[in-house]
């Protein structure tokens, strides 16, 4: 069935946006570094892995937009921790600590970054071990690190033909305006927060999931589009299927950056009761696509299906470059 003209226009809007067009950037670091042979996450996992006894290591790292951190610099600090915790969580594992580095003109500009920063790792109980302080830099700037742990690993490599597609997002709260970011955590309380950080361990200790990703700044189109090609899959999302706030439109939904939100591919006959861990902690989750044969990742409603992105034509991270030079 032909897709509607909405439709279509939608997803020529998704297509064209920064944040669907920033995750690019990924591909020509991909192909400058490969894969690191001590490492076994590769570009398109959340996190570096590294075997030890007893599982895994995660480390992570995180950049970010200098306007956002300007713009709002304690909520771009606590950012600095929460969506690190979520790269470490979207991999099965524990958060462990976090380091930062930042650069700012003044002692009192840097004040309200790591304000947010220490808010954030007293709610989540993370600590903040350390990092980096350049209070000379012509503007401000922040990254953070994270470490973690995970006993058995989620791969962004691992969806499979026959996989149903399940998004996870804890719809409380609001956008944090001007930005596509939907904020959860604030509105939520530290033990609840807390409480939320063993839903994706516990999930892949089960068993029951075995693949997905953090929804990032891509958004769910993004994210979903990154989860295909590294799994070599086609993924086709139904999009009254999604969770999605109320009163909020489909196509800023389906670029915003929620505070807690994953995309797993699990087997059909889990489906249910990955879907109700989730509910049980009051995040919104339903299954809302499939896994199937190809390299095209395509949006449906009731009145037709559009193609988004073919990354066998149009690659998005570019993992050929990474294979061909290791092959």
């Amino acid at each position: 069935m032909k897709p509607h003209p909405a439709l279509r226009q939608m997803v020529r809007d998704l297509r064209a946006h920064p944040s669907i067009l920033s995750k690019l950037d990924i591909a020509q670091s991909t192909a400058t570094l490969g894969l690191s042979a001590q490492s076994e996450g590769q570009p398109g996992d959340d996190c570096a892995v590294l075997p030890v006894k007893g599982g895994f290591d995660l480390f992570a790292c995180e950049g970010f937009i200098n306007a956002f951190v300007h713009a709002d610099p304690w909520f771009a600090g606590w950012c600095a921790v929460m969506v690190n915790i979520s790269d470490i969580l979207s991999m099965g594992g524990r958060p462990r600590c976090v380091t930062n580095a930042i650069w700012a003109p003044s002692a009192e500009q840097a004040q309200p970054v790591l304000a947010g920063m220490k808010a954030a790792s007293q709610a989540y109980g993370v600590p903040i071990v350390g990092g980096h302080t350049n209070l000379h830099s012509d503007q401000l700037q922040l990254s953070a690190s994270i470490l973690g742990h995970a006993k058995h690993v989620i791969s962004s490599f691992s969806a499979c033909l026959g996989d149903v597609l399940i998004c996870a997002i804890d719809l409380k709260g609001s956008y944090r305006e001007p930005f596509d970011n939907w904020n959860a955590a604030l509105t939520t309380s530290p033990v609840v927060l807390r409480k939320n950080l063993e839903i994706l361990p516990n999930l892949a200790e089960t068993g029951m999931v075995a693949a997905g990703k953090d929804i990032s700044q891509g958004g769910i189109v993004g994210t979903a589009l990154m989860l295909a090609e590294a799994s070599n899959v086609a993924i086709d999302i139904q999009l009254e299927a999604l969770p999605r706030p109320q009163g909020v439109e489909l196509a800023r939904w389906l670029r915003s950056f929620p505070s807690f939100g994953f995309l797993l591919s699990v087997k059909a006959q889990d489906a249910d009761d990955v879907c109700k861990m989730f509910q049980a902690h009051g995040i919104s989750a339903a299954a809302c696509g499939d896994v199937l044969e190809g390299s095209a990742l395509r949006l449906t409603d009731r009145e037709g299906s559009a193609l988004f992105w073919d990354y066998a034509r149009d690659p998005y991270l570019n993992l050929s470059a990474k294979e061909a030079q290791h092959a």
